[in-house]
């Protein structure tokens, strides 16, 4: 199926604006509300097509909504399904909602009826409760897409200088204690070799410099405070510095560091010699920084796919959900990168 997907994307990607799947996300959540938002800023579909992938049924919920003016491929949920679902708490119900969702949006994207998906949040926890034991959207889109590497990739662009921030995870959602037995040179060659590649292909970045945090308080303080930078980290990036003349890497640098000159780049002077990409080696060394500068705006990307697949970086949000309050900035962006993106695999 993805062959026959990849050439009809290749037959057509001269003759379309991007076209993108918006999948509502958990129906429960702030999903839905994100999207309706953000489509209606005539500004985020200037530059591409988007269609809307939910359930109709539960569209017509929302007032003053009019379902003619959106593009919706219907997903129709059983009715004990539909009846379950309640604005603000994540069940079995929206769980099998958002996943119905998801995998019909991959399905299509896959037989070349999409450039990209944007994600509506999810909640691991209904996803569970209804059956499906993923750790996210992202493994569920590599397993179905045959993908063997995938990364999460946060992007996010300062409003006050423009500079743009980008920050590749090593390891993602596992419990802190099991961070330095995870971490191996063989997973950080795979996450390195994914960056690159993307900010090659999706960035234009061909002589890219790199940020390498270290593992430990001080990179470990010439193993005072931990081993893992002079047993393994240090040799590995000597190692790679020689595979990749073109590549500057740099690090490791101490974590609590590292984030000083982006934080400047962000806030204030984008002229300060910066980092294309950062590489945290676990979720809370790369996110807390992330979400500190970016939170309404920071985009999940996830690379190693075959197609663009972005989401906003925040969750279901259930305690605002039908409140009418949810900020929509962090799905905008989101959308406008997939858009982007998508153009710049065309160019590139």
């Amino acid at each position: 199926m993805y062959q026959i997907g990849q050439m009809k994307r290749e037959n057509l990607r001269n003759n379309h604006r991007p076209r993108l799947a918006l999948t509502l996300g958990d129906p429960a959540g702030i999903g839905t509300e994100v999207i309706l938002k953000a489509l209606a800023d005539p500004e985020i579909s200037k530059n591409c097509d988007l269609t809307v992938v939910g359930s109709q049924d539960l569209l017509r919920n929302y007032e003053k909504l009019n379902l003619a003016e959106l593009s919706i491929l219907n997903v129709p949920l059983p009715e004990h399904i539909q009846q379950e679902i309640v604005i603000g708490t994540g069940n079995a119900a929206s769980g099998a909602a958002s996943f119905a969702y998801m995998e019909t949006a991959i399905t299509r994207t896959l037989a070349g009826e999409f450039d990209g998906i944007v994600t509506g949040p999810i909640a691991k926890s209904a996803w569970k409760a209804a059956g499906y034991n993923y750790p996210g959207q992202t493994e569920l889109l590599a397993e179905l897409a045959g993908a063997d590497r995938v990364g999460m990739l946060f992007v996010a662009r300062s409003p006050h200088t423009g500079w743009t921030l980008r920050t590749l995870l090593v390891t993602t959602h596992i419990p802190l204690c099991q961070v330095s037995q995870v971490l191996t040179p063989e997973l950080m060659t795979e996450k390195l070799e994914l960056l690159v590649e993307c900010l090659e292909r999706d960035f234009g970045l061909k002589t890219a410099r790199i940020a390498i945090a270290g593992l430990n308080p001080h990179s470990g303080e010439l193993g005072q405070l931990g081993k893992e930078e002079q047993d393994w980290l240090i040799p590995w990036i000597e190692l790679e510095r020689k595979n990749r003349p073109n590549i500057k890497l740099e690090g490791p640098i101490p974590p609590d560091t590292m984030w000083v000159k982006p934080g400047q780049a962000w806030y204030g002077n984008a002229q300060i010699q910066t980092a294309d990409a950062y590489l945290a080696l676990y979720h809370d060394q790369g996110l807390i920084p992330v979400k500190l500068m970016a939170f309404d705006r920071a985009v999940n990307t996830s690379i190693g796919l075959p197609f663009i697949r972005t989401s906003p970086d925040h969750g279901t949000a259930f305690d605002i959900a039908g409140k009418g309050i949810a900020d929509a900035t962090s799905m905008k962006a989101a959308i406008q990168l997939a858009a982007e993106l998508v153009q710049q695999r065309r160019e590139a």
